[in-house]
């Protein structure tokens, strides 16, 4: 429930700040980054109490978030690059500057607190409460957010690429929104099986 109202908030952002195709990718990009983040506490508190774990995790945990940086990286600047406008890809290379600014532009600052409260109240109720890191492997936490990456963002990048050819009707960027809440709440469902 809290990830759905979490993914309904962009709808405002379509409808009352008439949005385009790029402020919503953009947030679709900056939710993979809060995944990644929330992964990463994922692999430190997956089955604390196997000694031989923490050696792993000494390793894995380095690599996941230099691997899944880097690949976040390089998606990030794809999108501000193909969907941004001439008014961020001539402000040179994208860093975390403009991305600061197309925020602020584009006034995601809540919208991207509500996302990362809603991945914490998760990563909170599910894996820590209801004890989802008794079972938790770090082969599987290392691969997990790749899958929900890449599924998301061909779908959603494909759509984006349509939604511009046709002027980002308002339309059709909602069925953006609702294609993205459908997978979010199979992947959930999925990630969480064994608690239904």
């Amino acid at each position: 429930m809290i990830l759905i109202l979490a993914n309904l908030f962009p709808v405002y952002g379509v409808i009352f700040l008439k949005w385009d195709v790029f402020p919503l990718l953009l947030l679709f990009w900056i939710e993979n980054v809060i995944i990644g983040f929330f992964n990463i506490f994922r692999m430190i508190f997956a089955v604390p109490e196997e000694s031989s774990n923490w050696i792993g995790k000494l390793f894995v945990i380095p690599f996941f978030t230099f691997h899944y940086g880097m690949f976040t990286a390089v998606h990030g600047i794809f999108v501000i690059a193909l969907f941004g406008g001439e008014s961020f890809r001539s402000s040179g290379f994208p860093g975390i500057n403009t991305v600061f600014q197309i925020v602020v532009e584009y006034h995601l600052g809540f919208i991207i607190l509500i996302l990362f409260l809603s991945h914490g109240f998760s990563f909170l109720w599910n894996y820590i409460k209801k004890g989802e890191y008794r079972n938790a492997t770090l082969k599987n936490l290392m691969g997990k957010p790749y899958g929900r990456v890449v599924v998301l963002h061909i779908t959603i990048l494909f759509g984006g690429f349509i939604l511009m050819a046709l002027k980002s009707p308002v339309a059709g960027l909602l069925l953006l929104i609702l294609l993205k809440i459908g997978l979010d709440v199979k992947a959930h469902s999925k990630d969480h099986k064994l608690d239904h």
